[in-house]
C-alpha cells in the first residue's frame, strides 16, 4: 500500500511488523486461540521479543507473501517464525522471530502453556 512506503516507494519497517501481527493472529487461530475465545477466557498471548532481519527492500506495488510457523514451545513461552517473500520472484525480503508468553488478564499473571500444546505442536 502507498501508506506502507516512504517517499522513495520503499516499504518501511513498521509495515512489516503490522503484516507479521496479522499473520501471527491467523496462526493463533489455527492453534485454537481465536479472538473470541481469548476475549472470553482473558488469556492472551503477549509478545516478549521480536527479532527481524531485513534482507531486501520491498517496493510500492510488490505483492508480499508471508508465512508463519510455530517454531518452539516450552512450558511458559513459545516462538513463532515468519518469512516474507516477494510473490513475483520468491526472493526473501524479511525473516522474523517472535517470542510470546500467555498472560491471564486483567491480573497480568503469566500462565503455563496448555499441556496439549506440547503434544500437538511440540
Amino acid at each position: 500500500m502507498f501508506f506502507d512506503t516512504d517517499c522513495g516507494g520503499v516499504v518501511h519497517n513498521l509495515a512489516y511488523l503490522r503484516m507479521i501481527e496479522t499473520c501471527r493472529t491467523r496462526l493463533a487461530a489455527q492453534m485454537g486461540m481465536n479472538l473470541q475465545e481469548m476475549a472470553g477466557t482473558h488469556l492472551f498471548p503477549v509478545l516478549t521479543r521480536t527479532e527481524v532481519d531485513y534482507k531486501r527492500p520491498a517496493r510500492l506495488g510488490d505483492w508480499i507473501v508471508i508465512r508463519g510457523t510455530l517454531a518452539e514451545i516450552s512450558r511458559a513461552r513459545f516462538w513463532c517464525e515468519f518469512e516474507m517473500t516477494r510473490e513475483v520472484d520468491g526472493l526473501v525480503l524479511v525473516t522474523a522471530r517472535q517470542g510470546l508468553a500467555l498472560v491471564q488478564m486483567p491480573e497480568g499473571k503469566p500462565a503455563r502453556l496448555p499441556a496439549d500444546w506440547l503434544r500437538r505442536w511440540g
